[in-house]
Parts: C-alpha cells; structure tokens; sequence
C-alpha cells in the first residue's frame, strides 16, 4: 500500500489506529505547540489527544505528493472535556518529508490561526452560563 493511501486510511480515523510504522524511529514533529524527536513521543502525544479530546475528527481536504514530500490540508475538530464541552477547530497543513527508506523523517504541522486564537475558542460559553448559573 502506498503511504498517501495509508495517511488517508489513518486521517479517517484520527486519532484511532494509526500506522505508526511508517514513521522513522527518530521521527522529528514541530507544531505550534511541541517540538521533539522520536516515534514513541508522537505516539504518545496522539494517545494524549485520543484521552483528552472528545468527539475528535479530523477533516482531509487535501494530501499530495511531490518525490519524497507530502504536504495535507486539514481541518481538527474537537470537543474539550470541560463543563460547556467548547467545540474547538483548528484548520492548517502538515508537511512531511520521507527518508530513503520511505519512512516519514519529518512531520511539521502549521495552523492558519494562532494558539491564542485555538484557546479563545475554549471561552465561548455565554450560553452555558446563561443556562446553568443565572
């Protein structure tokens, strides 16, 4: 199976089930809030966001590649476990860059919003209180 086939499969399923296979050992991830090396960190940060982060979905809108490079676009939604259960989305793009054994080397994601923006979505709770505490 080709690795754009198996992202497809895995984005579908986000967080569930993901290959891990496909990404090099010392794998090295950047977003706008980690940074580090290594496959068992990755999997350990998406086995946080399967823990913590209700009704996850990820949303594909694109995925290509180019030689050893594969860029996709997505949209994240999710539900945080708090009282008023906020709707959060954050929508960006990863690029990720394969090694001469066609693992994935490098995977950085970049988000069309800022974290302050992603943690103000967390306060939209004006309809909670309303109905709950007044």
């Amino acid at each position: 199976m080709e690795i754009t086939e198996i992202l497809r499969e895995d984005y579908q399923r986000f967080p569930r089930d993901q290959t891990y296979s496909i990404y090099a050992e010392d794998v090295y991830f950047k977003d706008p809030l980690n940074e580090f090396r290594g496959r068992d960190r990755y999997q350990r940060m998406i086995g946080f966001i399967q823990t913590w982060f209700l009704n996850c979905r990820m949303e594909l809108h694109d995925l290509h590649q180019d030689g050893n490079f594969i860029r996709t676009d997505w949209t994240l939604h999710w539900n945080m476990p708090l009282p008023w259960k906020p709707a959060i989305a954050v929508s960006g793009w990863s690029e990720l860059t394969l090694n001469d054994q066609g693992l994935i080397a490098s995977h950085i994601d970049y988000w069309h919003c800022t974290p302050l923006d992603v943690l103000k979505q967390h306060f939209g709770f004006r309809g909670y209180l309303k109905s709950h505490l007044l």
